[in-house]
């Protein structure tokens, strides 16, 4: 009984995790529509908390994950893509994740 408890539990918190991740994307699209620093800023750190946090409830550990972007951004810059060639976005992405 207890581990049919806790197995509804997981799955209602995983959904409550994905809901929370649509309304801080609608928050940051406001925040960007104002123009507010502030908010976009919140936004962004909300919406970055949330998958480190729903990557954990779903056994995925932060290392594992920061190991998954960097080998995104390796890939999109080996491709050629257009943010590393006209910005250099993913270099420097790849860059902050390697020092921390």
């Amino acid at each position: 009984m207890d581990r049919d408890v806790d197995l509804a539990k997981r799955a209602k918190i995983i959904e409550w995790l994905k809901t929370e991740l649509v309304d801080q994307l609608s928050h940051l699209l406001k925040g960007m529509w104002e123009g507010s620093q502030y908010k976009i800023v919140d936004g962004l750190a909300s919406l970055i908390a949330s998958c480190y946090i729903l990557g954990r409830r779903l056994g995925i550990s932060p290392r594992k994950l920061d190991e998954a972007v960097l080998d995104k951004m390796k890939q999109h810059r080996e491709e050629g893509h257009q943010l590393e060639e006209w910005y250099g976005d993913i270099s420097a992405l790849e860059d902050h994740l390697r020092k921390r």
